[in-house]
């Protein structure tokens, strides 16, 4: 009799090369997504060996975490982005790697273009230099980011030594009220359990508000599994998936799409699978929300208050409230709503889709940006800008006062031109609001691309539900 396996449980053993006990093996990769600023010394490692890409089919490289965002981009860029960015598409076309064009139409967030593509696909294992590969495992994908040197054994090897993760089910029940998207509830289940609770884990995601979600919202839900301390954030593949990915340039066609869809079928955890943790999150009492502090735990309802540090009985989390509140220029007790922003940053990763980017627009619509408020938006890709311009969001949100970007990872991390000065105040729809993330001594609240764009045109943080005349209104 066959032992009940978890969905990740599947993956693990449909991938093991060779196994070295105590839950480590070699495991087989099957798709590996290169970006410019964690490959350089991989590629160095291999001309120091003498050693070819393995399986060049298996890579794809886009540049987008240094690019600038600005128009005329090619021209614009200098300094370390030219350099990251020519050493990329150097070392692409000397190891035969296929590669995005910064000018071309697949250009984008390597982790928005590898679903768009088709590259994503059920039941593979997927790497990339970045942590917020999580996002891949919407698909039911063994996906994990990784650091420089496994970059170069993946590059070279096609494999990679890992250690197993234990096995967490996290079950998000309920409906969310108008208002509140995929974005509140996985801020609030970081808050419930914190930074570190599915550190070791693997995290499947289930349970009815999970099954109704697009792949966009599975998307981000699964980005955001790093913040939780997790590397892998899984949804077991369903129709919502396969519709998604048919007709997608790299997905397969033909005999070997029913093959494949047959394949992914079976891609689920067993009925009686057992799991290491368990954690069940109603979303239907969620309100939009917003983080106050320096970690993505750090979050409440728009409509709470900064936390005071000496109601804390525990006597390290009362340092980190207070350090925080601290760098974020906030008083204990003081209100989360009505607090002036200087910017707003709509896209990176985990919002920057087209479904966020329709979102934005819906409250943007006839209304204007505050004054001294700068307010721009990123589409995650080419074909996400291009769609957006073609239903004309693009020009709803140039016409309510916000700048219109090329594609990138722009102001979600400061590697780019896009950045906070000092103690500059952010409403971001990115996945990180560390000390510094946006630029040094910024300032990052994060939440929703909705609550994003009513902080743009009210010019500080307002629950998005009680704009007058706003959609929200009548929640």
């Amino acid at each position: 009799m066959n032992h009940p396996q978890t969905l990740y449980d599947k993956l693990w053993a449909g991938h093991v090369v060779k196994p070295y006990g105590d839950g480590e093996a070699l495991i087989y990769v099957d798709r590996h997504l290169v970006q410019e600023v964690s490959s350089p010394l991989a590629f160095e490692g291999l001309k120091a060996r003498g050693l070819p890409v393995r399986c060049v089919d298996a890579q794809f490289a886009v540049a987008d975490h240094a690019v600038p965002t600005t128009a005329n981009r090619l021209q614009a860029m200098t300094g370390l982005a030219r350099k990251q960015v020519k050493r990329l598409e150097e070392n692409c076309e000397a190891f035969g790697i296929p590669y995005a064009p910064l000018d071309g139409d697949h250009q984008g967030i390597v982790h928005i273009i590898g679903p768009e593509l088709g590259f994503t696909l059920p039941g593979v294992t997927l790497v990339c230099g970045d942590s917020h590969t999580s996002t891949h495992g919407a698909f039911g994908a063994l996906a994990f980011g990784i650091g420089t040197s496994e970059c170069e054994a993946v590059l070279a090897t096609q494999c990679l030594r890992q250690s197993k993760q234990r096995n967490m089910r996290v079950r998000l029940t309920g409906k969310v009220a108008p208002g509140v998207t995929v974005k509140d509830a996985i801020l609030a289940l970081i808050a419930k359990i914190g930074v570190q609770g599915g550190a070791g884990h693997a995290i499947e995601y289930c349970g009815g508000y999970v099954a109704g979600l697009s792949m966009e919202e599975r998307m981000t839900l699964c980005n955001m599994t790093i913040e939780a301390g997790a590397r892998i954030g899984l949804v077991a593949p369903d129709q919502v998936t396969f519709d998604y990915l048919h007709g997608r340039p790299f997905a397969p066609t033909g005999d070997m799409w029913d093959a494949a869809l047959a394949a992914w079928r079976d891609l689920r955890s067993d009925d009686d699978a057992q799991f290491d943790r368990e954690v069940t999150l109603d979303v239907s009492p969620l309100a939009p929300q917003v983080s106050w502090g320096t970690t993505p735990a750090d979050c409440g309802p728009v409509s709470g208050y900064a936390p005071d540090p000496e109601l804390e009985s525990d006597t390290e989390r009362r340092e980190h409230v207070a350090k925080g509140l601290a760098y974020m220029g906030l008083e204990p007790g003081q209100p989360l709503s009505g607090l002036a922003i200087d910017k707003v940053f709509i896209g990176s990763c985990t919002n920057g889709r087209l479904s966020d980017i329709r979102k934005a627009a819906e409250i943007a619509k006839g209304r204007k940006v505050a004054a001294g408020v700068q307010a721009i938006v990123v589409p995650g890709s080419m074909q996400v800008k291009q769609a957006a311009e073609a239903e004309g969001l693009a020009a709803i949100l140039a016409e309510a006062g916000f700048e219109w970007r090329e594609p990138g990872c722009s102001m979600c991390v400061a590697m780019n031109t896009d950045r906070l000065q000092p103690e500059e105040r952010c409403a971001s729809t990115s996945n990180r609001n560390f000390e510094g993330r946006q630029g040094p001594q910024g300032r990052t609240h994060l939440m929703s691309p909705q609550m994003a764009s009513a902080a743009a045109i009210a010019g500080r943080i307002v629950d998005v539900r009680e704009l007058a005349g706003g959609h929200y209104a009548e929640a």
